[in-house]
């Protein structure tokens, strides 16, 4: 079997990420063995095939704000995601003192 490409590496990273817990970019670049690669997270979560079940809404920036543009499409989405889960959302900020996943 191949190794996992490092787009699949973090997949499983984020795919692991519990209910009503966040990680940062960069938590989730460490976690996969990236290093310090966090804009390759963001740009991985992108590619995810259509009707995957990866909650990439779970992955915010280091300062616990939402990246995505307020009123975007995707910015809403995550929004509703995360307080379905019970993550507050504040003035598009999650605070990563109460809901960061510490594994």
């Amino acid at each position: 079997m191949s190794e996992p490409t490092k787009e699949q590496k973090i997949w499983q990273v984020v795919a692991s990420i519990p209910p009503g817990s966040v990680a940062s970019y960069g938590q989730v670049a460490d976690m996969a063995g990236l290093g310090r690669q966090a804009r390759f997270v963001g740009r991985a979560l992108g590619k995810l095939p259509s009707g995957h079940s990866i909650p990439w809404y779970r992955v915010i920036r280091s300062s616990g704000q939402i990246a995505f543009p307020q009123g975007s499409e995707a910015y809403e989405t995550q929004v509703f995601r995360l307080r379905e889960e019970g993550v507050e959302v504040l003035n598009s900020r999650v605070s990563m003192k109460r809901f960061q996943w510490r594994p």
